[in-house]
């Protein structure tokens, strides 16, 4: 508890405003996926044909939609946010091991990684002070 006390103080101390607009953006990015994996589920069912054999294929698809469409809003306000791009990070590297595994797309293996790196950038970063969280905080 102590070292994210820590990182907390840090990021506080060194918050911009463009870091807020990239997570706000990688927010955004992730739940327009969550609604495009939403409305169209064929596209998500065709991304996992490489695995579809695996156990756990059709559990897997029941959890990238919603993960993306409630993790991002929750990115994107600022809410609960390494929790929340923690839950992106599997779906993120089967983002990445799928091109590995099926067809190979270079479009989406570098989206999939810019937006992994992105990730793990806030995990340690966290949500900055113009967030819910650091509303909330303050609040107390």
């Amino acid at each position: 508890m102590g070292t994210i006390k820590t990182l907390n103080k840090w990021a506080n101390a060194h918050t911009y405003y463009p870091l807020d607009a990239v997570r706000v953006a990688l927010g955004v990015f992730l739940f327009i996926k969550g609604i495009h994996f939403m409305s169209n589920t064929q596209i998500l069912m065709d991304l996992f044909t490489p695995i579809q054999n695996l156990a756990g294929g059709m559990i897997t698809v029941h959890y990238v939609a919603p993960a993306h469409f409630i993790g991002g809003m929750l990115i994107a306000f600022g809410l609960l946010t390494r929790w929340a791009i923690i839950a992106q990070l599997p779906i993120l590297i089967g983002a990445i091991m799928i091109n590995f595994v099926g067809e190979m797309h270079v479009g989406n293996l570098v989206v999939a990684t810019a937006t992994l790196m992105v990730c793990i950038f806030f995990i340690f970063y966290g949500s900055g002070k113009h967030s819910a969280d650091y509303y909330f905080k303050m609040q107390q």
